[in-house]
């Protein structure tokens, strides 16, 4: 279906695992590094695409955890490309009324990249066209931990304050709702600790486009399936579901 025709409607929140940069560069006999440097311009294609297509908050997997153990330069390229991107896209994320928020931890994180973090999230808070989170040294694990840890002895015991805490956990300001779409890209079908929590209701697409490859019309594609699907949250739908 075309963009033109395509309308999805207001408050969803979609989450991407961006998978597939190594693998893109592989099969063109180049460095991973330039694989990760096409994936940005993924990124960049999506977050427009987003914003054209009414979607509320789209929540990118950049880097999680577990990536500390990648090769050092590895690790050290994909820093300074994050680093590059808040300098570069802010303007572009005020122009276009996107908010940004980067969620994660940052103690391990170099002070330079936190200042920068800082600085983009701070420039885009008149954002209300798009809540744009990505996910820096993120894992849901951790995330589920540290806020278990500020539950205890809570006198507030709801799902809702337990939430809350999550977010503020993460960084997440201001917090999200839970997601309702996830898409991962390059074919490979697991959560890789995303969003555990949130993704309790979540449709799940898997696509085997690579993530450099990934548009406009890709995201389209997934937001289609999304709204093909009957979400029932543990319910039953209609007289005939009651009695069968």
């Amino acid at each position: 279906m075309s963009s033109e025709s395509y309308r999805p409607g207001e408050g969803l929140h979609v989450a991407v695992i961006m998978d597939g940069n190594g693998r893109w560069a592989k099969a063109r006999g180049l460095p991973r590094t330039v694989g990760h440097r096409e994936g940005a311009k993924a990124v960049q294609r999506t977050v427009e695409a987003a914003v054209e297509l009414g979607v509320d908050t789209l929540t990118l997997y950049a880097f999680s955890a577990d990536n500390w153990q990648r090769p050092r330069e590895e690790v050290s390229a994909l820093m300074k490309l994050l680093e590059t991107y808040l300098k570069k896209e802010t303007e572009r994320c005020i122009k276009n009324g996107v908010l940004l928020d980067v969620i994660g931890r940052r103690d391990r994180l170099d002070p330079r990249i936190v200042r920068a973090i800082e600085r983009a999230e701070a420039r885009t808070q008149g954002g209300r066209k798009l809540h744009l989170r990505i996910a820096v040294d993120y894992s849901a694990r951790e995330a589920i931990s540290a806020a278990a840890a500020a539950f205890e002895g809570s006198r507030d015991l709801s799902p809702q304050h337990f939430a809350f805490l999550l977010n503020r956990a993460i960084h997440s300001e201001p917090p999200a709702t839970d997601v309702d779409l996830l898409v991962r890209t390059s074919g490979e079908q697991r959560l890789s600790d995303f969003l555990l929590w949130e993704c309790a209701y979540a449709e799940l697409y898997f696509t085997p486009q690579l993530w450099p490859d990934f548009g406009k019309e890709d995201l389209i594609e997934s937001l289609e399936e999304y709204h093909r699907r009957e979400r029932r949250f543990g319910q039953v739908r209609g007289k005939a579901q009651l009695a069968s």
